[in-house]
């Protein structure tokens, strides 16, 4: 006679909410990742009725200050010449640079960075906000 009782327990983790969990932590950090962007210069853009978007091989921004940045390293205009052309000379076909220029920039500043892009052999565009 075997007077021993047979109580098997069986251990179980209950994992519905991890499913939730993972799926709001799965949201967060989707909609974090896209307002996150840390190569951005803050610029007001004049506006455009078309949309004058290109193959983006450099941007060049200039703020208020007239400061020229290539990328987001600032240079000194006498260098930037020096600073685009590496940059182009990579691009094998069709080399653009997009300028990024603030509402109060003189068009002087604008067209002396197309000038030196016609230099270097690449094509530009003037970058504009959406109405």
């Amino acid at each position: 006679m075997n007077l021993r009782r047979r109580n098997k327990k069986h251990v179980e983790m209950h994992n519905s909410a991890l499913n939730d969990i993972l799926f709001i932590l799965l949201l967060f950090f989707l909609i974090v990742s896209t307002l996150a962007n840390p190569n951005v210069i803050k610029l007001m853009l004049p506006k455009a009725q078309s949309n004058t978007k290109a193959k983006q091989t450099v941007v060049v921004s200039i703020n208020e200050k007239h400061e020229f940045f290539v990328g987001t390293t600032k240079v000194p205009f006498e260098g930037l010449k020096q600073a685009l052309a590496p940059a182009v000379a990579n691009e094998k076909v069709d080399p653009t640079i997009v300028i990024n220029a603030e509402k109060s920039v003189p068009i002087e500043d604008v067209v002396n960075v197309m000038e030196v892009a016609k230099q270097i052999g690449a094509k530009v565009v003037l970058a504009t906000a959406k109405q």
